[in-house]
């Protein structure tokens, strides 16, 4: 997951991903309206805070002040065109990566809990689509995945599977900015993928 704050714009282009190490940072950014927000400007941005407000229903002074804190530690930043408070914003990253491990205990304890806060929010998302899953026409109902498996894997065969889904959903990323290249029918799509040590499952030695 997320080491330094890219330059948002040192290549001309937005990068894929804005990294976090610092413990400051991780705890900014667990809070659950910085994460919308910054979901909400990947999607749908640049936007003001007062656009801001009216798409997460909060007030336009506490998304004013938490798009600041959001710039403070780089995960988005002020867009060109309009002036004071209805300057837009933009993310500066389609997605935000923090250490999966660190020596530091702050920075591990800083990365657990945004890790456990974006796990909320993960399950929050996939409740409210079950809630509307019954309005979906046949054809995506059938299509969407659910499931699990249970695998017995070394941590470098993990690691390889991990790199391999990554792999395969990489040629559909562009899609997110350039409308242009998605085809008809195409609709947002959200794949979370969670791959864990089980703790459930006794561990036992083969023979």
């Amino acid at each position: 997951m997320p080491e330094e704050i890219i330059d948002p714009r040192s290549g001309g282009e937005q990068p894929r991903t804005v990294r976090l190490t610092d413990p400051r940072a991780l705890r900014a950014y667990a809070h659950p309206l910085r994460m919308t927000l910054v979901g909400l400007l990947r999607t749908s941005g640049p936007f003001t805070a007062t656009r801001a407000a009216e798409l997460t229903g909060e007030s336009v002074a506490s998304c004013s002040y938490h798009l600041r804190i959001l710039a403070k530690y780089g995960l988005v930043e002020e867009a060109p065109g309009g002036r004071g408070r209805e300057k837009p914003w933009q993310a500066t990253a389609r997605y935000t990566e923090w250490p999966e491990y660190s020596e530091d205990p702050s920075v591990a304890q800083a990365a657990d809990a945004l890790s456990a806060a974006v796990v909320e929010r993960y399950f929050e998302r996939f409740a409210r689509a079950m809630d509307k899953r019954h309005l979906l026409p046949r054809e995506w109902r059938e299509a969407e995945q659910f499931g699990d498996s249970l695998l017995h894997l070394t941590h470098e065969e993990l690691a390889e599977l991990g790199a391999g889904i990554d792999a395969l959903l990489r040629p559909y990323e562009a899609r997110a900015s350039d409308p242009s290249l998605r085809p008809e029918g195409a609709k947002p799509v959200s794949v979370l993928r969670i791959a864990y040590l089980d703790p459930d499952v006794p561990d036992r030695e083969k023979e």
